[in-house]
């Protein structure tokens, strides 16, 4: 995994491996030798009264699932298709929002407000947050960070504002309605300001996964700002009319006032002036030209003459600017050229080379990956784009598509390599297919338990499923290989199944509920920082509830339908074994030497 999801699960999956790689050693030092110290010479198998009364409902049960068997198998298939249907039902998202116990609100202010017009109107958004009493102090940041790291105008106002514990906050309140309260007041005073709520660590990831100051953005690229702030406006609007979007903004690239010069060509001949003459005028008076250096020692300054403030800082004044003709006539400025007000750009958002304007959103109260699918669907339906114009959904559902791509090819490459593990185990492919069928029942149980949590599907649920896979099919190779030692040693069919079935359901059950047991506090946890694993200790625990049942009742009942060819293959595998064992002559001495397998 990479990206956010592999700083986050990297560090469980080595220590998962380390772990099951210490285990390995043991088994094969530690536990023999503490066996040989600590075991009697005698051991006597004793099973409590819950493993008896277990037992025998279980063995009841058993009889009637083997005698309907096809029933048994009815069952089994409706079930998964029920979960199939379940599957469209989840919804999906990158990863669990992580609590951290604050809140981090960018406000928007207009895009050429200045530093002083700006302080009392974010003087006023303190004292509105303060007066909830969940909110413990607010500090805010108009403009761009101390540090200078990230360039930013007097527009913008980030807003961090730690919260009290939640065992403090009165009954029924909650963050979202927190928000929500706050949403509602901000709306009430505070017209054409936008804002966005987030989490300080959770904007500041955003923020560098895509590059825009929101948990999900749409990136409209094009070649010209008016076209492209047209559209991102008509974007902006439908994507308020879908359901779970909150916060929608568009970062305003147009609104800098600019002075248009746009000399005459006509005019300036009639006065004998090229239109060279007449830019150099105008940036010597405005901009400034440089007339020649000063040095001080070693080091040496250039000299920049220009007019004075007064004569430069209007419009009527750069209109009055004198332009001396050939013959010393001095002809004001606006003789020769039309000089306007227009609006222009104040910051150009480039990616690739790319120009492009974003537009932010949120979603709460719905799953990411619905939301923004009917976004989507919305705006393609309703918003056509020019030519040379494509748009790009960023944030949060970059990285959850991004993320799918690489399960699309994680996932079936995990499930083969468990097949070439099984079949090196048991050297038969039926029993391989037949161990392997256990991974869909352990999958509808932890797809059925993200269903009654009405927990999303993500990226830390798909790992708890990856690593589902492997647990399940350890279950199945215990039943499997005890049930094919049974039919080697010449135990029918029938009797090898229910043997196998009997004598295997305790280790069965203690696999599944030990792995179960240890993951149910992370699955009831509501801690901060329980978001992330919640998902994968939901799907493990939902998924080893639910396969031991169907490994115990389902696998007997798989079993007694195989093949006669088992049958064949276990003789063909005796007879080898003793033609593998039969004294062979060497030299014709009379002395045999048995070969051994």
């Amino acid at each position: 995994m990479q990206g956010v999801e592999g700083q986050i699960f990297a560090p469980m999956a080595r220590t998962y491996g380390y772990a099951l790689l210490g285990a390995l050693l043991a088994t094969f030092t530690v536990s023999p030798m503490l066996s040989a110290f600590l075991l009697p010479e005698q051991v006597i198998k004793v099973e409590t009264a819950i493993v008896r009364k277990l037992k025998a409902a279980y063995l009841f049960v058993l009889r009637h699932v083997l005698t309907h068997g096809g029933i048994t198998l009815g069952a089994a298939t409706v079930l998964l298709a029920v979960t199939l249907c379940l599957v469209p039902m989840l919804g999906t998202e990158f990863l669990p929002k992580l609590e951290e116990g604050n809140l981090w609100i960018r406000a928007m202010l207009p895009p050429t407000i200045s530093l002083t017009a700006g302080v009392p109107t974010v003087s006023r958004i303190r004292e509105v947050i303060s007066q909830f009493p969940e909110v413990t102090t607010v500090v805010s940041q108009h403009g761009r960070p101390d540090d200078g790291t990230d360039p930013t105008g007097f527009f913008n106002v980030d807003i961090f504002a730690p919260l009290t514990s939640f065992a403090q906050w009165p009954r029924g309140v909650t963050k979202e309605r927190l928000i929500a309260r706050l949403e509602q007041a901000f709306q009430q005073e505070f017209v054409g300001v936008g804002f966005n709520f987030s989490q300080n660590i959770q904007d500041n990831v955003e923020e560098a996964v895509s590059g825009v100051k929101g948990e999900n953005s749409v990136k409209l690229f094009g070649p010209d700002l008016q076209v492209l702030s047209t559209t991102a406006h008509a974007i902006a609007r439908q994507l308020s009319t879908v359901r779970g979007i909150q916060d929608v903004g568009v970062f305003e690239e147009l609104g800098q006032p600019n002075v248009l010069i746009e000399v005459d060509r006509a005019r300036c001949a009639r006065h004998g002036l090229a239109v060279g003459d007449v830019n150099a005028v105008v940036q010597a008076a405005i901009g400034g030209q440089q007339a020649t250096e000063i040095f001080e020692g070693e080091r040496h300054f250039p000299l920049v003459l220009r007019l004075l403030p007064q004569y430069r800082q209007s419009l009527e004044a750069i209109k009055a600017i004198p332009v001396v003709t050939p013959d010393g006539a001095q002809i004001p400025l606006h003789d020769l050229a039309n000089i306007t007000v227009r609006s222009g750009a104040s910051y150009i958002y480039r990616e690739h080379n790319d120009r492009y304007i974003p537009i932010k959103f949120s979603v709460r109260g719905r799953d990411l990956g619905s939301t923004v699918a009917e976004a989507q669907a919305t705006v393609a339906r309703t918003i056509p784009l020019p030519a040379g114009y494509q748009i790009e959904w960023s944030g949060e559902f970059g990285e959850l598509q991004e993320a799918e791509e690489r399960l699309a090819y994680i996932v079936p490459l995990s499930i083969l390599l468990i097949l070439i593990l099984l079949y090196s185990t048991f050297n038969s492919l039926w029993d391989s297919v037949l161990v392997m069928l256990t991974i869909p029942f352990a999958v509808s149980g932890g797809l059925w338990a993200l269903w009654v949590t009405g927990i999303h599907f993500s990226v830390s649920a798909a790992v708890g499923f990856i690593s589902l896979f492997g647990v399940a099919v350890m279950e199945g190779i215990i039943l499997i290989s005890y049930y094919n030692q049974l039919e080697q040693n010449g135990t029918a069919r029938e009797v090898a199944v229910r043997r196998a079935a009997e004598v295997r359901m305790r280790p069965v059950l203690m696999t599944c509920l030990s792995a179960c047991i240890g993951l149910l506090p992370a699955a009831l946890s509501t801690g901060i920082g329980s978001e992330t694993q919640r998902p994968l200790a939901t799907v493990i625990v939902g998924g080893m509830l639910l396969t031991p049942v169907l490994i115990l009742l389902l696998m007997p009942v798989l079993l007694s339908f195989l093949p006669a060819r088992t049958v064949r293959a276990v003789a063909k595998e005796k007879q080898l074994t003793s033609q593998r064992e039969m004294p062979v002559g060497i030299g014709g001495s009379g002395h045999e030497t048995a070969l051994s397998s």
